[in-house]
């Protein structure tokens, strides 16, 4: 639950930064004309709406179970997350692209640049600012691992998804100011247009990587690795364990783990024996593991579990 409301922290501070520079963006394209700042602002209104609805995800996710969701809400936020990676595609992507084409087929001047090198330069700042919270929190949380592995095995798109974005809008303003000062330095305005091209496939690449990582958690993934083996240690060390077989873990939300354990336990071992043991075994995992929100054991021979496996393993195949 800390996770979350850290995350949530810096999705509030992506959410302020980004209002601040898609007003700014805003009124210095109407000011210029320029079809690189106006790319720009739209990527800036897509993320401020973004950051919006992942806020409105954590919302939705955090309601309790009931009986038509006995697991709880926590995979909505993922549902947010994929939403979130397909408007980044499609309208900040899209318009980009769209203002791009239009400004190489039709250039025109800009008007005033350096407004635009100004609203550029502010921009910078208060994306940077953004950019350090959500890197700070996403370093902190893996820091063993390197980016690329972190981002892929992360459980919290909001935390990546943040930072992709901030990322992916401070290149987005380089290129901007770059192709800006080309278009002036040179006097071709198309070079104003290709930047919004370039913005355009930067955004396109970044929404594929989003929504690839959210499409993939909202399918199910796998708890982590060292929580399974966790798991699996507490069960084979507790009392009347002749061994644990295997288990199955999925992610619900970035702070909640559904947990299917199987267990072998020793043949002289009576039903309350063997009732008193799945209870000791649950309280230390969620002692432990207070992640896992549900956890279901089942006692089961190994060759039973492994004839199971086998036949699920065969049916896929």
């Amino acid at each position: 639950m800390a996770a979350e409301g850290s995350s949530k922290t810096i999705v509030y501070a992506a959410l302020v930064g980004n209002s601040l520079v898609a007003a700014t963006k805003i009124a210095a394209a109407a000011w210029t004309g320029s079809s690189a700042m106006m790319s720009e602002a739209v990527h800036s209104v897509v993320d401020t709406t973004n950051e919006v609805l992942l806020l409105y995800g954590y919302y939705r996710a955090s309601r309790p179970p009931d009986e038509s969701h006995p697991l709880g809400y926590g995979r909505e936020l993922y549902f947010w997350s994929f939403i979130v990676a397909l408007l980044i595609f499609a309208l900040g992507a899209g318009v980009s692209l769209y203002q791009g084409v239009l400004h190489v087929t039709a250039p025109e001047p800009i008007q005033d640049p350096v407004i635009s090198f100004v609203v550029l330069g502010l921009s910078f700042v208060f994306e940077g600012v953004s950019w350090l919270f959500a890197l700070r929190h996403f370093g902190s949380e893996h820091a063993r691992l390197g980016w690329y592995e972190a981002f892929v095995r992360s459980k919290d798109p909001p935390a990546f998804m943040v930072l992709l974005e901030d990322s992916a809008a401070l290149v987005g303003i380089v290129i901007a100011a770059a192709t800006t000062a080309a278009a002036m330095l040179l006097a071709q305005p198309v070079w104003d247009g290709v930047g919004s091209i370039l913005i355009g496939l930067l955004l396109g690449v970044a929404s594929i990587g989003l929504a690839r990582e959210s499409m993939s958690l909202l399918i199910g993934e796998p708890a982590h690795t060292e929580l399974s083996r966790s798991i699996l240690d507490i069960a084979r060390h507790s009392p009347g364990v002749l061994r644990a077989n295997g288990l199955l873990t999925v992610q619900l939300s970035p702070a909640e783990v559904v947990a299917a354990l199987s267990v072998e336990f020793a043949d002289d071992r009576r039903a309350d024996d063997i009732e008193q043991s799945v209870i000791s075994i649950e309280n230390e995992i969620r002692k432990r593991h207070p992640s896992v929100a549900a956890l279901f054991i089942k006692p089961q021979t190994n060759a039973r579990y492994r004839a199971v496996r086998a036949r699920r393993r065969g049916t896929r195949s």
